[in-house]
């Protein structure tokens, strides 16, 4: 296992798009990225069309490092899940992670599992879980697995496993570490559940035939995955206690780097396990969308060249695009507050920035209050990270350092998990 070390690794991101792979050194540099779109421009359903864009994106990444590959790991989309044979032969088509579950399903759920559980709600593995076994009538042995672990299955031939943050939305315990009595009363088939790995842990080496399609080394070892987000915050270089993450999309979310669990299932906000750590995180609903409501991309980057970041307008906006909140208030009923709204376009532009950098100071607040540690430093992903003008008005409100990402792809995140350099 030691010598593979010595070798470049290999991460695999089954994304909402299509697949991206990415190759590192064994010190975490980029050597190779590529990437396959979905035939239909949308994730399918059939696992089978995921295995061959997948194993096309490894195979490209892998021949254009030209460095032996000894190690590779994969992510999948959070909730993604199937049910498949012992052998991996899907015995359900793919639930995605955009697609809910009837309702029913939740309230199931909501009976048996304590608050803080990863698996309530019906957009959760669980949920998609139980309405695939109802709906495929399945009762006897057959594995319940999310959409990286069955990609991991058709690289090494293993389907018994599965990694302790794609398990978190199936009702797996990251505290105690391990699936808890209460999943024995919902309705799922007999010895289902596969057995939960740390992230970084090897799990098996890649089938010889598929190593020689793919390029990698005749003993390439299998090392368990993770979530996409969870493999974009390690792309990042986050790792220490007071290292955060903002991803400012459309949306808000925030994750930190944390000594322990931290929950609060009524702000949406959840822990996965890092290694002997934590991360936890919220989402809130606004985010960089309120700026391309009013603004063109060439307008925004017109206006914010002019901006003052150091001097505040005062205009105390709480920019959500519609009425309802999650993080760092649980109000569903929170409405917009943008008024008012000042002739000067700019000053509009800089009043909205500030609301969203109040919002994430705010998320952060919350964090900590909830457990987390004192806030050293924020890396940013997201179309927003690359507004200088928006970068210092968020460092004025958080009071910390905020810096671009190193990286933010999921496959680079991976990589670096599969080359034991994100394990704590």
């Amino acid at each position: 296992m030691a010598s593979n070390r010595r070798y470049a690794s290999a991460g695999l991101d089954v994304g909402t798009s299509g697949c991206k792979a990415a190759v590192v050194d064994p010190q975490g540099g980029v050597l190779a990225r590529a990437r396959v779109e979905w035939p239909e421009a949308s994730m399918p359903a059939d696992p089978e069309t995921w295995w061959v864009v997948a194993r096309s994106a490894l195979a490209r990444a892998v021949a254009e490092a030209r460095r032996p590959v000894g190690r590779v790991a994969v992510d999948g989309t959070s909730g993604t899940v199937l049910w498949a044979a012992a052998d991996g032969t899907p015995l359900t088509r793919a639930m995605r992670y955009d697609e809910p579950a009837a309702g029913t399903w939740a309230a199931v759920i909501a009976g048996q599992a304590p608050a803080e559980s990863g698996a309530h709600g019906n957009s959760s593995g669980l949920a998609r879980a139980l309405h695939l076994a109802a709906l495929y009538g399945l009762r006897g042995p057959c594995q319940l697995l999310s959409q990286a672990d069955w990609i991991a299955g058709r690289l090494c031939g293993r389907f018994d496993c599965t990694d302790e943050n794609n398990a978190l939305k199936l009702g797996y315990d990251p505290v105690a570490r391990r699936w808890p009595d209460w999943l024995q009363e919902v309705p799922l088939p007999t010895e289902c559940l596969p057995a939960a790995f740390a992230p970084g842990t090897e799990i098996g080496t890649v089938r010889a035939e598929v190593a020689r399609a793919t390029h990698l080394r005749d003993d390439c070892r299998m090392i368990a995955g993770t979530t996409d987000s969870i493999a974009g915050f390690l792309a990042t270089g986050a790792r220490s206690e007071g290292d955060a993450v903002t991803s400012l999309g459309t949306t808000l979310a925030l994750k930190q780097v944390c000594p322990q669990a931290v929950f609060a299932p009524g702000y949406g906000v959840y822990s996965h396990r890092l290694g002997e750590r934590f991360l936890a995180g919220g989402a809130s609903n606004c985010g960089a969308g309120i700026l391309a409501r009013y603004f063109t991309e060439v307008e925004l980057e017109r206006l914010s060249a002019a901006l003052d970041p150091d001097r505040d307008t005062g205009l105390d906006y709480y920019p959500l695009p519609t009425a309802g909140e999650r993080f760092p208030y649980a109000d569903p009923q929170l409405q917009p507050r943008l008024e008012p709204r000042p002739e000067d376009p700019g000053r509009f532009l800089q009043g909205l920035m500030e609301g969203v950098a109040a919002v994430e100071a705010e998320g952060y607040r919350r964090l900590q209050e909830l457990g987390a540690p004192a806030l050293e430093r924020v890396l940013t992903v997201g179309g927003g990270a690359a507004n200088p003008a928006w970068t210092r008005i968020r460092s004025r409100y958080l009071g910390v350092p905020v810096v671009p990402a190193e990286e933010s792809e999921a496959a680079v995140g991976t990589a670096r998990l599969a080359g034991g350099l994100m394990t704590a």
